[in-house]
């Protein structure tokens, strides 16, 4: 697959590249998904994932939107890294046009799809709440993960922390707080809105969106 996508404006490009830059902090080795039909392209990364479409465990997205200069088909995934390496030449913002990797490359969530529609608004939730709620996960995170452990036992750790439901009006996962402060979707004072559809729990402020999937929602 070598194709181009085109951005309606450079600024857009500026907002993916710092969106990628945020997501590869979360996740080292991460994928991003690139969906477009039309105009507009949603760009999908999983700072938590559960490793299993079929069993327990909680994945989480995040999720911003862009438009596109044309028509655009496309559905394909690609290392952050492929992506943020083209991001990086100057000649991109020039142009706008971003230069996809060759070949798209697999990765379990990306086969986990949101509904487009049927989301129904349910609460708000403070902008103070999920960035403490990130910040007690972190802390969490790090007294529990020795410097050297196994991949396997490092990831079930961080389902156990991310995966604990926060109480309130709507129950959320911990890792929603984690994704939507290291997204930087956060806004000092904000209230973030809180919208439901069957099996899924999206929080949306102004600057993106975090998609929850995990087996108490329902």
């Amino acid at each position: 697959m070598s194709a181009k996508i085109t951005f309606s404006e450079s600024a857009d490009l500026a907002d993916l590249k710092s969106f990628l830059e945020r997501a590869k902090r979360l996740d080292e080795n991460g994928v991003v998904k690139f969906k477009a039909a039309g105009d507009v392209l949603a760009v999908y990364v999983a700072p938590i994932f559960s490793g299993s479409l079929l069993g327990g465990g909680t994945t989480v997205l995040g999720l911003r939107t862009m438009r596109l200069r044309g028509e655009f088909q496309l559905d394909a995934n690609f290392e952050i890294s492929a992506i943020l390496d083209r991001l990086a030449k100057p000649t991109v913002f020039i142009t706008s046009s971003l230069e996809l990797p060759p070949a798209s490359v697999k990765v379990a969530w990306a086969g986990i799809t949101p509904p487009r529609d049927g989301w129904l608004k349910v609460s708000g939730i403070a902008q103070s709440e999920l960035s403490e709620v990130a910040k007690v996960g972190i802390a969490e995170v790090a007294s529990l993960l020795p410097t050297s452990i196994g991949a396997s036992i490092a990831t079930k750790v961080r389902q156990d922390v991310w995966g604990k439901l926060i109480s309130g009006p709507t129950p959320y996962p911990a890792g929603a707080g984690f994704a939507m402060s290291g997204l930087g979707f956060l806004t000092p004072d904000e209230e973030v809105d809180v919208f439901q559809a069957p099996g899924w729990l999206r929080l949306s402020s102004q600057n993106g969106h975090v998609l929850c999937r995990f087996s108490s929602v329902g």
